[in-house]
């Protein structure tokens, strides 16, 4: 009986011995716990914004501290963070709308950790429609993600919105905004026009304009120059309008060029601008979000063919 319990001993030594001994692959590392752990979701009650709130946040669980015995490549550590938060939109207007809703991620003190945005498409009066944005890839440092809350939201007509890139509106005529630079209180944004249909297009002169406030109503006493030597010299001189012919293919741009100086009165943002390429074209509405100050007026420059040398 002794024989059989001092091998049973030694037995259990060896087996504890080749445990702790790992699988170390070129020096020390951290392994990953091999089962998977269910995501948490938290359902989200909040006021929203403008028809848009959050309805759940989705947090996957934290997983085992990681041991000491294999090594994981960085490679395998760059993936999505699985943080999702659903949301949904309702149209309390009169007609068809497209969203555009941007989601702030954040920590249990309120700091952001990510900003991400979400299309939501012809969304009809009186209708609600659901939709979820990813937090995406967070830094391995990064706080945890406890909370989410809608941080920024614009609509625009259905039947104006801009074409998703890569896509071609039946006109064969692309319209869309840049996001613009800003500095020093200028700001200029950009305007993109793109033949992608099978058929010449021709511009001559500038963008037709018309100003919308957040009810996509129109903003009036802007004054709209033509050319932007009136509010700096900064973003070049101002050209002779041309006519601009653009095979499938080509594009041109013209710019929105502003101040956001605030003195005496009431400053102004306009949110929307409807854009025409040319008297009789359809309008596109894109979202440059203009904060006028109290300047009262909006460079435009004329269309010119882009460079593509």
């Amino acid at each position: 009986m002794r024989r059989r319990a001092s091998l049973l001993s030694t037995l259990a030594a060896t087996a504890l011995l080749l445990t702790a001994c790992g699988t170390e692959r070129g020096g020390a590392g951290y392994s990953v716990a091999p089962a998977s752990v269910p995501p948490s979701r938290t359902q989200v009650d909040n006021p929203g914004e403008d028809g848009v709130r959050i309805t759940s946040l989705t947090l996957p669980s934290a997983s085992p501290a990681p041991t000491r015995s294999t090594s994981v490549s960085a490679d395998s550590l760059t993936t999505d963070s699985g943080i999702v938060a659903s949301f949904e939109v309702t149209n309390e207007g009169t007609e068809t709308l497209t969203y555009s809703v941007t989601v702030t991620f954040m920590s249990s003190d309120g700091g952001a950790m990510a900003n991400q945005t979400a299309t939501v498409r012809d969304v009809g009066p009186g209708k609600t429609a659901r939709g979820t944005v990813r937090a995406g890839q967070l830094p391995p440092s990064a706080p945890r993600v406890t909370q989410a809350k809608v941080l920024k939201v614009t609509k625009v007509p259905a039947d104006e919105t801009p074409s998703e890139p890569g896509a071609c509106p039946t006109s064969g005529i692309r319209v869309s905004a840049d996001k613009g630079d800003a500095a020093m209180g200028l700001r200029v944004v950009g305007l993109h026009l793109d033949n992608c249909g099978t058929r010449n297009y021709t511009v001559e002169g500038y963008p037709l304009l018309e100003l919308l406030d957040s009810d996509l109503k129109t903003v009036h006493d802007i004054k709209i120059l033509h050319g932007s030597s009136e509010i700096t010299t900064a973003a070049g001189p101002d050209e002779k309008p041309r006519p601009v012919t653009l095979k499938p293919g080509e594009s041109a741009t013209a710019s929105l060029v502003w101040r956001n100086t605030t003195e005496s009165g009431t400053p102004v943002n306009v949110p929307y601008v409807r854009v025409r390429a040319k008297a009789g074209a359809a309008p596109v509405t894109v979202t440059p979000g203009l904060d006028l100050g109290t300047t009262g007026k909006l460079g435009v420059k004329p269309w010119a063919k882009t460079d593509t040398a």
